[in-house]
């Protein structure tokens, strides 16, 4: 199975349970894997037959910048369905990182497998 991946997509949101959480902007960030058969671009050479991160990428901080969300469970399992259903990925893994959430460590965060994982 081939992947198609996007790594520390930094994104600036409201996110937690805390009130001072509420009235601030805090960086999250995402990696993502997504499967994706990357044989038909590759012999075609051709953009519209490859999975568009970049739309992928554009598409996810446009909702999560406007996002509230108190959890990162919830913003994690919201991101992972748009990837499912408006890019047609059948498996995804997301990693959702909300950086210095925990003193003494660099980042606490979800991680969430959806969709079918073919070989």
């Amino acid at each position: 199975m081939d992947k198609v991946f996007i790594r520390d997509l930094r994104i600036d949101t409201i996110i937690g349970i805390y009130d001072w959480e509420r009235k601030i902007r805090q960086t999250v960030s995402l990696d993502i894997e997504m499967a994706w058969d990357n044989r038909t671009a590759a012999e075609t050479d051709r953009i519209e037959q490859a999975l568009d991160y970049k739309g992928v990428a554009k598409r996810l901080i446009a909702f999560v910048q406007g996002s509230e969300f108190q959890l990162v469970e919830t913003l994690a399992e919201r991101c992972a369905e748009i990837i499912l259903d408006e890019f047609k990925v059948p498996w995804l893994r997301l990693t959702l990182h909300k950086p210095g959430a925990v003193r003494g460590a660099s980042s606490v965060g979800v991680e969430i497998e959806r969709g079918r994982h073919h070989e």
